[in-house]
C-alpha cells in the first residue's frame, strides 16, 4: 500500500556545521573528474608554446559519436608510487620565449628558471637543439618522459657535453611545474570557500543532517 511520505529539506545555509560537513563532503566525493583541472591544462598548452614545446595529440571520442584531438598530458596522484605529470611532444628553440614568459607569468619564477635554463644550453649550441619527448611506462611523472636531445641544422659541430642533460632537466622541471600548478587548483576547488559557493549556488536540498535530498 503506497503512502505519502513528509520529508523536512533544508538549504546548505540553513544547515548546522556538522550537516554542513557532511554535505561539503558529499560534494568532494561527486567532483567531476574530467573538468575541474582543465583550467590547469589550458594554461600549460600556453606555457609550452611560449616557451617551444609543441605536445602531441590523440584523438578522444565525443558523447556525440565524434572526435577531438587532446594534448597528451598526464598525471596521478595523490599520495601513490609514481605521482607526478607528464607530457609528450617536440621541444625546439623559440626565440623571446625569456621574456615573453615573464610577461605572461611575471611573478612565477619558476617558470623564468626553465625557460633561461633553456636559452643558456641553446646559447652553447648555437640554438640548434631540438628534443623529442614520449611517454614510458605505467607511471606519470618526469622521469617517465624519454627525452631524446639533438643538434639539427647545417652546423657540423656535435652537442655540447651538458645539452643533453640541460634540456632534459629543464623539461622535467616544466613537468614538475605542471603537477605543482594541478596540486594547487585541486587544492582549490577542494576548499571550504569553494565548495561552500557551489553548494549554495546550485540549490541542493539537504536532510537535517547534511545527507543531500535533491
Amino acid at each position: 500500500m503506497s503512502e505519502l511520505v513528509e520529508t523536512l529539506v533544508y538549504t546548505f545555509n540553513e544547515l548546522d556545521e556538522p550537516a554542513k560537513e557532511r554535505a561539503r563532503d558529499w560534494y568532494r566525493r561527486c567532483l567531476p573528474q574530467d573538468d575541474w583541472y582543465e583550467i590547469v591544462f589550458e594554461d600549460f598548452e600556453r606555457i609550452c608554446d611560449i616557451l617551444g614545446v609543441e605536445l602531441a595529440t590523440r584523438p578522444v571520442r565525443l558523447l556525440g559519436g565524434g572526435t577531438r584531438q587532446k594534448p597528451c598530458i598526464w598525471f596521478s596522484g595523490f599520495s601513490c608510487q609514481g605521482d607526478g605529470a607528464c607530457f609528450e611532444g617536440y621541444y625546439f628553440y623559440r626565440k623571446r620565449s625569456v621574456h615573453e614568459i615573464r610577461a605572461y607569468a611575471p611573478t612565477d619564477h619558476g617558470l623564468a628558471a626553465i625557460a633561461d635554463d633553456l636559452q643558456r644550453i641553446q646559447k652553447k649550441n648555437f640554438y640548434a637543439l631540438e628534443a623529442h619527448i614520449r611517454h614510458r611506462g605505467r607511471y606519470y611523472h618526469e622521469h617517465s618522459m624519454e627525452i631524446d636531445v639533438e643538434r639539427v641544422g647545417h652546423v657540423s659541430q656535435s652537442l655540447t657535453s651538458d645539452a643533453e642533460a640541460g634540456v632534459a632537466e629543464a623539461l622535467r622541471a616544466l613537468a614538475r611545474w605542471l603537477y605543482s600548478q594541478r596540486d594547487r587548483e585541486y587544492d582549490y576547488q577542494m576548499s571550504k570557500e569553494v565548495v561552500d559557493e557551489a553548494l549554495e549556488a546550485n540549490g541542493y536540498a539537504f536532510t537535517g543532517s547534511g545527507a543531500v535530498f535533491r
